[in-house]
């Protein structure tokens, strides 16, 4: 099993966290291919933890559907699945624009200055076909106000349903579909700085919905490809 290098030789605060994080943003960015089998020695060797905090960041992500065990209890990663990416992103729009809701009477200044920041990486990652850059700025937008809503909750139930869908998207996410989130977000951003939390609620909702635009496929199977960003195709599977 080829894996990535590792990015940091610190030692971490959590090894649970440590092993989860890396192995979730392997298998978003593609480093970690579907059908790829997990063995736990080479993730031990890998990771530079032990076996139990291994197992525990594998139960969090069979849960949030990015591995799959099989039988003879083989852990491989979970093949890209439209029907689930779809069922996350439902979750996912009605969890922002909750967090947008809840957000609005926060904002300051410096939370929407932050936000348009954000939103002007986004663009320019777009217009370089950098995808990695734009789902980092697209994470920040909304990260202003998922924070700014002070819910406590609302960062792990986001964590549950969100690598699922940046790791589909990324191989979509050179399309002009995605440009289109631009102006979405400055409208939110309008909204928000006008007090209409209401409004700027559905604005969310609607931008986190267009990701369904992204993630429909014709009636065959296809392979998704994400030449603009100079990667190989992937393999979509569509649950029945």
């Amino acid at each position: 099993m080829p894996l990535p290098a590792r990015a940091s030789a610190e030692r971490p605060k959590s090894m649970r966290d440590h092993a989860y994080t890396h192995l979730r943003d392997a298998i978003v960015s593609g480093e970690l291919a579907p059908g790829e089998r997990l063995r736990d020695p080479e993730l031990e060797a890998w990771l530079g933890v032990s076996r139990t905090p291994i197992r525990e960041a594998i139960a969090r992500l069979e849960a949030a559907g990015l591995v799959q065990t099989r039988r003879a209890k083989q852990t491989v990663v979970a093949p890209l699945d439209t029907r689930t990416a779809l069922a996350a992103q439902r979750i996912a729009a009605t969890l922002h624009a909750l967090a947008v809701r809840e957000a609005v009477p926060q904002l300051t200044t410096a939370d929407l200055e932050a936000m348009s920041n954000a939103n002007a990486a986004f663009a320019k990652a777009l217009a370089t076909r950098d995808v990695d850059a734009a789902i980092a700025a697209d994470d920040a937008f909304h990260g202003v106000a998922v924070q700014a809503s002070a819910n406590p909750l609302l960062p792990a139930l986001l964590e549950q349903v969100t690598p699922l869908l940046r790791r589909l998207e990324r191989v979509r996410f050179a399309s002009l579909a995605g440009r289109g989130s631009v102006a979405d977000h400055d409208r939110i951003i309008e909204l928000c700085a006008a007090g209409l939390a209401d409004e700027a609620a559905a604005a969310t909702h609607d931008n986190w919905s267009t990701l369904g635009r992204l993630l429909h496929l014709d009636d065959d199977d296809e392979a998704v490809d994400d030449g603009a960003a100079g990667e190989p195709a992937a393999s979509v599977t569509r649950t029945p």
